[in-house]
């Protein structure tokens, strides 16, 4: 395994579901992750789902994506809108995808965003159940063409990994979700130790 520090970069915005975004930070962090919050608001600090104001290490805008080996995109019916009208998350999101060596993770709501830019097409992917046709649809919703076959195949589970996506179910799924995340990036040995660290039953 790669033995160099890895980077994430957790986008933050205005309606996010705040445990999806902050477990995962702080499993993340507990397993020596470099975690760089970004909001993709006018501002540092966002205000999730519950009125919680949370402030972000940075702005997206001043984000180091170049740095970054993951990023990750947490849930929320609002924050997920504000995901997908930022054109940084979309545009990062793009690039990470076609990058084998790098990863995006959604969870949630948030892999609506993904698919809606094709990069669910053709793939396996989890969501909440109450985007399960949103997400189904994949690209042909931008295209208006929403009679056509499904083009994700959805899996109903927690956790579901396709090559270098990596999408999650919702609040429930979240610690599942951060410990696949942090198997993937520091080896199963940290997410392991982690999950006993927390009295949490890991897959």
């Amino acid at each position: 395994m790669d033995n160099r520090e890895k980077t994430a970069i957790v986008f933050m915005a205005d309606g996010m579901e705040m445990c999806e975004c902050l477990i995962t930070v702080d499993i993340l962090r507990r397993a020596g992750v470099k975690v760089i919050t970004a909001s993709v608001m006018k501002d540092r600090t966002v205000t999730a789902s519950h009125q919680v104001r949370i402030e972000a290490d940075v702005l997206a805008a001043d984000a180091d994506f170049a740095a970054a080996d993951i990023i990750i995109l947490p849930g929320g019916r609002v924050g997920t809108e504000n995901l997908a009208a930022s054109d940084i998350v979309t545009g990062q999101c793009s690039r990470y995808a076609g990058d084998s060596s790098r990863y995006v993770a959604a969870i949630c709501a948030a892999p609506s965003v993904l698919s809606g830019i094709g990069i669910l097409d053709g793939r396996k992917a989890t969501c909440h159940p109450d985007f399960s046709e949103k997400v189904q649809a994949g690209s042909s919703i931008s295209d208006g063409n929403a009679d056509i076959s499904p083009l994700v195949t959805l899996t109903h589970e927690s956790v579901t990994v396709d090559g270098n996506i990596i999408t999650g179910q919702g609040l429930g799924a979240t610690m599942d979700f951060a410990l696949c995340i942090t198997e993937i990036l520091a080896g199963k040995e940290t997410a392991d130790g982690i999950a006993a660290a927390t009295c949490y039953r890991y897959r």
